[in-house]
């Protein structure tokens, strides 16, 4: 068996092999439980594993490919604290009781202006360069997160343990309206982020190479950065800020099946579904009787990722723009 198809094969077994398994794991031990609404809230929060991941690991493909950045990803460009912002509004406000799509659709309006936001302070003195998107993207997240949680301080003490938890991170699912919403968005947003793979690669080797090939290069930045942030501000509205997905799945995956993003784009869709479903499982059953937000374990992860990556860039002389 070739190394390419061995890598299909396994990609292809590997999301249903899980789902299995993690059906049969949960807080209250393995084995399927006797109880039907427990196991629909496992079926449910493994649904949403793999949603949440597939859609912030291709935000991060995409953002990594037209920045030119492999430490873009919806997090550290604030884009999922602008999100979580919007929803966290959206919900003290009671629109998700309106309509469940009102909180993924005032989360992205809030990304989309995040973005713009942490763009243009990047540029404010020319181009904007790797690291002056990053610094933009902390600066700009510091102020989503201290408005959030003035809104926090305001909440009643209802909402408040939800929504804390939800600011952590949880696959925990409250309505199964939200998730059927989010579930469909981000199966739409996933469809002509993978279309744009022709796109996404001539980007990566430049603007002025890309549109020498025929691209049209600023439509194609910008509905690529409109597709990632559809994909994080809604995986955000369902799940809560959950980082570091969208920078450690996407350098794996490249690593797994190359650079091409028609390869790379559903690679990591799936690669992102399984390591968000097993970071969940893992935050139910490390500590028993207790149960730790997703986001923390994925931050884990994520954090010495993270320094590793920029470490590597310096080493290899990669200095901003």
């Amino acid at each position: 068996m070739t190394r390419r198809l061995y890598l299909r094969v396994s990609l292809a077994v590997a999301p249903p092999a899980v789902a299995l398994f993690l059906l049969l794991l949960g807080a209250s031990g393995v084995g399927l439980p006797d109880n039907a609404d427990i196991l629909w809230q496992r079926v449910c929060r493994i649904i949403a594993g793999f949603a949440v991941g597939a859609a912030l690991s291709c935000a991060g493909v995409v953002m990594q490919a037209l920045l030119r950045n492999p430490l873009a990803e919806p997090y550290t460009l604030g884009v999922s604290s602008g999100a979580a912002l919007g929803a966290a509004a959206a919900i003290l406000c009671g629109l998700a009781a309106v309509s469940a799509a009102a909180v993924p659709a005032v989360a992205f309006v809030a990304a989309v202006l995040t973005l713009l936001a942490v763009y243009r302070l990047a540029r404010r003195n020319g181009p904007p360069s790797v690291y002056g998107l990053i610094l933009s993207g902390v600066i700009v997240s510091a102020m989503c997160s201290s408005v959030l949680l003035f809104l926090v301080s305001t909440a009643s003490t209802h909402d408040l343990t939800n929504i804390t938890r939800w600011m952590l991170g949880s696959l925990q699912v409250s309505s199964v309206r939200l998730l059927r919403v989010c579930a469909v968005a981000i199966a739409l947003g996933l469809v002509p982020t993978w279309l744009m793979a022709r796109e996404l690669n001539a980007l990566t080797l430049g603007r002025e190479m890309a549109h020498a090939v025929g691209i049209r290069t600023s439509l194609a930045t910008a509905g690529g950065l409109a597709l990632a942030t559809l994909l994080a501000a809604t995986a955000v509205s369902l799940a809560g800020l959950i980082g570091f997905v969208g920078l450690i799945v996407p350098h794996a995956m490249r690593v797994l099946v190359g650079a091409n993003h028609r390869r790379l784009i559903p690679a990591a869709a799936l690669g992102g579904g399984v390591f968000l479903a097993v970071c969940d499982a893992v935050a139910q059953t490390v500590l028993p009787g207790q149960e730790i937000p997703v986001g923390v374990v994925t931050a884990l992860f994520g954090g010495p990722f993270f320094l590793l990556v920029l470490l590597r860039r310096r080493q290899a002389g990669w200095i901003g723009g």
